[in-house]
């Protein structure tokens, strides 16, 4: 649309490491369709360059991993730009070290669109507290003297992290939260950062999804969205619900159920829902808690419109789409107090009426979970409204707005 009305037609140029067949780019566009309901316009030319045989310098590395894997996408894009050089180099990636290769070695411009930044000032203070996390071993916590070269490694990267950065001609941020820390590290960007939440789901067909539902129905549900990554923290959800059947019986008896709704990207992934899986088996809790894997976006949403309370416990989630979507659709929502959804999300400051919960401990999000189920109708109505009201703003129609007035503002594609 941006470059019809201004610039004439355009094409959009998508790498790929998929293998090359007949009917990819229509199969592609039919999983689109079915996963997320998202059409692309006939008038849009789209093309695909098939970089498969290139695929192992986006290989894992067992050591060293930032760099190793950063160089991997140097050279990635090195022959990405050989086989078709673009006019403008458009990352939604977060590969930062590609944008070298782009501007200085194939001369285009460089914009990226930044989910979450590789290293933040947040890992940096994880390290040198030596809290154990899942990208901080609790083997190097223990140790000084590894902590010590694992900060300095970090800062490393971080310097030459901040360096690639500061290519960029324009950079958009998906939430406050992301802004302030590529802000902090992408000095030589200043004045070229622009914050774009990212689209979500709040059309009024997925908003009068509840417009019957009532916290007094049999079975109270509580839902979770997410990919089966380590970050998502799903220990942490049944954790907490275990803490909630402990702490308020009364939920026990009345048949409350944790489904975890997510997808599965890989073996890694496949591994981690059976770990999760035993770790319910072990609390003995196989009754109360269900997991729904990879099912197209009619299940989500299906999901959603059973379910009392949305539950979310990502610690710095850049943004949250998933708690978007499940605020949209009329989940009382309790989220992780940090990151996106503290900063943009979720209100509950003083003197506002809130439009959801936030925590931090098992404890914490037991007790806001047992608030929220048991909420009078008249107050979960009211508080769904107030937090269907609140989304808007990250709607499909202000994220293209928003898009489309940085692209014409930072003038990237005169």
């Amino acid at each position: 649309e941006i470059h019809r009305e201004r610039f004439g037609s355009f094409e959009i140029v998508i790498y790929t490491i998929d293998k090359k067949h007949k009917d990819y780019k229509e199969n592609l566009f039919k999983k689109i369709q079915s996963r997320f309901s998202i059409s692309a316009p006939a008038s849009v030319r789209v093309s695909f360059v098939f970089l498969d045989r290139y695929s192992s310098y986006l290989g894992k590395a067992k050591r060293f991993s930032l760099f190793a894997e950063s160089f991997g996408t140097m050279l990635f894009a090195f022959r990405a730009c050989v086989e078709r050089t673009p006019d403008v180099f458009f990352d939604t990636t977060g590969c930062a070290f590609t944008f070298f290769v782009a501007r200085v070695l194939a001369g285009c411009k460089v914009v990226a669109y930044v989910h979450y930044p590789t290293i933040s000032s947040d890992m940096l203070h994880l390290v040198w507290d030596r809290r154990p996390t899942y990208n901080n071993d609790v083997a190097v916590t223990r140790s000084t003297i590894i902590t010590y070269f694992k900060l300095v490694y970090y800062i490393m990267f971080a310097l030459a992290y901040a360096s690639m950065g500061s290519l960029c001609h324009v950079v958009m941020v998906n939430s406050s939260w992301t802004r302030g820390h590529i802000s902090l590290l992408w000095k030589g960007a200043a004045g070229r950062i622009w914050t774009v939440f990212p689209p979500c789901d709040v059309d009024q067909s997925y908003k009068t999804m509840k417009t019957s539902f009532s916290l007094s129905r049999p079975q109270p549900i509580i839902l979770s969205i997410g990919q089966f990554r380590p970050e998502k923290d799903h220990k942490l959800q049944i954790y907490s619900f275990a803490k909630l059947l402990e702490k308020y019986p009364k939920w026990k008896a009345a048949g409350a159920k944790l489904v975890l709704l997510g997808s599965c990207r890989g073996e890694d992934d496949k591994r981690r829902v059976k770990e999760l899986s035993f770790l319910v088996k072990s609390m003995e809790l196989n009754d109360s808690v269900q997991f729904v894997l990879n099912q197209p976006y009619s299940v989500l949403k299906d999901w959603c419109n059973q379910a009392a309370v949305g539950l979310h416990t990502m610690w710095n989630e850049h943004f949250g789409i998933a708690v978007v979507e499940m605020m949209a659709a009329g989940l009382l929502v309790i989220a992780h107090n940090s990151g996106g959804p503290k900063e943009d999300i979720i209100v509950t400051l003083p003197g506002t009426e809130r439009t959801g919960f936030l925590a931090l401990t098992k404890d914490e999000f037991a007790d806001s979970m047992n608030a929220a189920l048991s909420m009078s109708k008249e107050e979960a109505t009211r508080t769904r409204q107030r937090a269907i009201d609140s989304v808007n703003r990250f709607s499909d129609d202000t994220f293209g707005l928003s898009f489309k007035r940085v692209i014409l503002d930072s003038k990237i594609l005169t």
